[in-house]
Formats: C-alpha cells, sequence, structure tokens
C-alpha cells in the first residue's frame, strides 16, 4: 500500500464516527479533527411506563437526547509509517455519566494499522452491513454477539489492512476477569460492482465458559438502493444459554434529500427455545444539507409482552 494511500485510510478511520470533522491544526506531517453532534431525540413506547424493578412508575415518553465530541490526530513519523489516535465521549441530558465510546491510539504501516484501546472489533464491518438505521435497527446481533464480536470494546488490541478490495481484521480483547478473554477475525471482500461479502468468528471465555460466535453477511447497492443481510450463531457452554442464532436484513432507498430505510431482527435465546428479537422497523430521514438531518422511526415488535415504538429526532453534525 502506498504511503499517500495509507495515510487517507488511517484518516477516514479516525473521523468515521462523525460525518463531519474540522481540521484544527495541520503542519507538514501532523494533523488534528474535531468532530461531533448535537442530536435532541424522543422515544415513545408503552415499553417506557415501567422502572428497572418493573414498576408501572413512569409515562411512555423518554428523552434520549445526546451529543458526541471527537478528537482525532495523525502524523506522518517516517515513509510508511503513521500514528494515529482518537478520542471520543458521549452525554445525555438525563444526567448518566460521560460515556468514552472510543479511546485508542496505535500505529499505521504499509501492511495495514495496529492499535490498542477502546474500539471496534473485526466483525463490526460485518455487522454494518445492517445496522443502518439512526432509531431502531441490529438488535439480533445485540442479543447474540459475544464481547470480542462487538463494537467499542474496552482492553482491544487491535490490527486492521486492505488489500486490493480485501479487508482483513483480528482482535484480541483481554478479560480482567479470571478466564475471560476473547479474540475474533473477520474478513471482507469488496467487489467492483458493489457487492461486498464478509466472513467473521469470535471465541474465548466468558465467566469460565467457552463461547464462540460466526457472522455472515452480503451487502449490496445498485443505483439508489442499498440492501444488507447478516447471519449470526452464537454458542455458549452454559446449558441456560447454549446454541442460539438470528438474522437481520436491511434495504435503502435514497432519493435526493430523503433516505428510506426498513429492517427486520430475529434471533433465539435459551438453547433456540424462545424468540428474544422478532420486530421490523421502518424509518424516514431528511438532510437539509451536509450538517443538519432529521428523522423519524417505527418498530413493529412481534413478541407479545413488548410494545412498538415510535423514535424521533433532530440532529446537527460539527
Amino acid at each position: 500500500m502506498k504511503k499517500a494511500v495509507l495515510a487517507s485510510a488511517v484518516l477516514a478511520a479516525l473521523i468515521s464516527t462523525s460525518s463531519i470533522a474540522a481540521s484544527v491544526y495541520k503542519d507538514d506531517s501532523s494533523e488534528i479533527t474535531l468532530g461531533g453532534r448535537a442530536e435532541a431525540r424522543f422515544n415513545v413506547s408503552n415499553n417506557n411506563e415501567y422502572d428497572a424493578a418493573g414498576l408501572k412508575t413512569k409515562s411512555n415518553f423518554d428523552d434520549k437526547t445526546r451529543a458526541r465530541i471527537n478528537i482525532s490526530g495523525n502524523t506522518q513519523i517516517s515513509d510508511g509509517l503513521t500514528g494515529f489516535g482518537t478520542y471520543e465521549n458521549e452525554v445525555y441530558t438525563s444526567g448518566e455519566p460521560i460515556f468514552t465510546r472510543y479511546l485508542f491510539a496505535g500505529i499505521g504501516t504499509e501492511i495495514g494499522n495496529f492499535s490498542y484501546g477502546k474500539q471496534d472489533t473485526a466483525l463490526v464491518m460485518i455487522t454494518d452491513f445492517t445496522d443502518t438505521m439512526a432509531t431502531f435497527g441490529a438488535d439480533a446481533d445485540g442479543e447474540l454477539a459475544i464481547n470480542a464480536g462487538k463494537d467499542k470494546r474496552g482492553n482491544n488490541f487491535a490490527y486492521e489492512g486492505e488489500f486490493s478490495g480485501l479487508t482483513i481484521g483480528a482482535n484480541y480483547v483481554a478479560g480482567e476477569d479470571k478466564d475471560s478473554d476473547q479474540y475474533s477475525l473477520g474478513a471482507k471482500y469488496s467487489f467492483d460492482f458493489g457487492l461486498d461479502l464478509g466472513v467473521g468468528y469470535a471465541g474465548g471465555k466468558s465467566a469460565d465458559n467457552d463461547v464462540n460466535q460466526v457472522d455472515l453477511g452480503a451487502q449490496y447497492s445498485i443505483a439508489d438502493f442499498t440492501f444488507g443481510a447478516l447471519y449470526e450463531i452464537s454458542n455458549n457452554d452454559d446449558n441456560a444459554i447454549g446454541d442460539n442464532d438470528g438474522y437481520e436484513i436491511s434495504a435503502q432507498y435514497k432519493f435526493q434529500q430523503w433516505t428510506f430505510v426498513g429492517v427486520y431482527n430475529y434471533a433465539t435465546t435459551n438453547d433456540g427455545d424462545d424468540d428474544a428479537v422478532d420486530n421490523f422497523a421502518l424509518e424516514t430521514v431528511y438532510k437539509f444539507n451536509s450538517n443538519l438531518r432529521t428523522y423519524v422511526g417505527y418498530k413493529f415488535e412481534q413478541i407479545d409482552d413488548l410494545d412498538d415504538q415510535l423514535q424521533a429526532g433532530i440532529r446537527y453534525d460539527f
């Protein structure tokens, strides 16, 4: 990989958590960018009426307003060698503490990027095929994924390299509890005609039990349409959990400043005996420009003890 291509790939990875980032410092070898969002949003559902103890003490309205700040930097150390780092936090109006989404640093080389910190695992490039909504979605993966198959994992040693359309990722997530280390491997190939195929595996230990996860994904873009599919299998040696699987399907259509999205999510638990996730959701997004968008989504729950949800918001990226 040529130096210029590598530097561009590193910078793109650093600012990917926000659609816009402004350069606040730049010299011949280094650059610092600042980005983020202010997102005023709310959720309406009968699910919100119950507190943590299961008592019906609240209304069906839940404010979910949040903000993010992202600071990223990269520096050219030598020919073919780059240093980079990212910090991103999130804060809610509900009084919850500041949540650190990403905090990592690393070295970029001609054979790929090596980093450590709180960052995504290799399987995220596959689950992103169907994680396409501003409001809902990705519920099956959220139910099934083990620690090393999720995004924003701490104690995470990561590698990612891109070679002529093939992206390869590997992670080692060091657990702070005894016998809790996990790892993941993932690969994605992007064809010239709009098709992406991905496969990934995660494994290791959790609470002294062997855990495993396999992801298979595909995404296809043609004209203004994008379709995504994810099939996921997870296993836990704990007999109360066992083998479970699920899938997600996503479809997007872009028309001028509008984006219309539909997703379906399904997953089992308790060794495949119970339906833990079964819903489909529709969403409409309108972008005024590259900075400002508004959206509304509705989730149709198919599980009896869960109610439908309406979520809407307006988001300013900076």
